[in-house]
């Protein structure tokens, strides 16, 4: 970035000191597991972490087929959030600084369970003031600045409804350095919404945008309960056009409505 001189000395102090002022982010989240009547006591697919100490957080959703191997397809997701957590408290920082990549890679080799797994990490970088990414597979997030979504990550799939996995058995998942790193320039005042599938593909970013616009100074958490709950609603109707429906019909398939899915969402402010 170019910083070019100004006429006024007292100018030129305030930018400097504008562009060297630290963000932070102050997140909350919500979860609604899917109803299983096969399984009541299941606790669901997705998992996720918080770290508001190292400005972080991440998203997994365990892929369900795995259920079918008589596996719990939470399990895996599990894992790999508990051990992102534990590589993130034993990274070594450099001035806040986050690599979420690294992360992701060393969670992975730790994680040994059965099964597979999306995940997205989100790491705020005090350096560029920058989110850095790592993300593998259909959950994501997206950027909103007043009021409009300006950012949204791309999907990583092999085919519809068929995500890229991170997994121990090679015949059925990818291995982490398939991970899309993604670097996206912040400001306070952003909002970032991140979450599994059964929030991306049952809500737009429209209707994402009407909920905060309506939702004014809600913190994180019950920004993320409103959110969440609006999803489900989605994912309930059998008529109207969602997101998951949208990309059947551009794949030759035949869906109308909403997905029944685990919903994660995480909110974050940036400060």
């Amino acid at each position: 970035m170019e910083i070019k001189k100004k006429r006024s000395s007292g100018m030129s102090k305030r930018i400097i000191e504008n562009s060297c002022r630290s963000l932070d982010m102050i997140m909350g989240s919500f979860y609604i597991p899917k109803e299983d009547d096969l399984r009541p006591e299941s606790v669901g697919e997705d998992s996720h972490f918080i770290c508001q100490e190292k400005k972080s957080f991440g998203v997994a959703d365990g892929v369900g087929g795995w259920i079918k191997q008589g596996i719990d397809s939470g399990e895996y997701s599990r894992q790999l959030m508990n051990n992102s957590l534990i590589a993130l408290n034993h990274q070594e920082t450099r001035s806040g600084h986050v690599d979420p990549t690294r992360v992701l890679e060393e969670a992975y080799y730790m994680t040994n369970s059965p099964g597979s797994s999306t995940a997205c990490i989100i790491a705020l970088n005090d350096e560029d003031h920058c989110l850095h990414v790592a993300n593998v597979g259909d959950s994501g997030f997206l950027v909103f600045r007043n009021r409009e979504c300006i950012f949204q990550s791309p999907i990583q799939q092999h085919g519809f409804n068929h995500p890229y996995q991170l997994g121990c058995t090679s015949r059925f998942s990818d291995a982490v350095d398939i991970a899309m790193e993604i670097v996206v320039p912040v400001q306070s005042g952003d909002i970032i919404v991140a979450g599994t599938d059964g929030l991306l593909d049952n809500m737009f970013p429209s209707e994402i945008e009407e909920i905060i616009t309506k939702a004014q100074d809600q913190d994180p958490a019950k920004l993320a309960l409103i959110i969440a709950n609006y999803a489900l609603y989605n994912s309930l109707d059998r008529f109207s056009e969602s997101p998951f429906s949208r990309a059947a019909y551009f794949a030759g398939k035949k869906h109308v409505g909403g997905k029944i899915d685990d919903i994660t969402v995480v909110v974050a402010k940036i400060i």
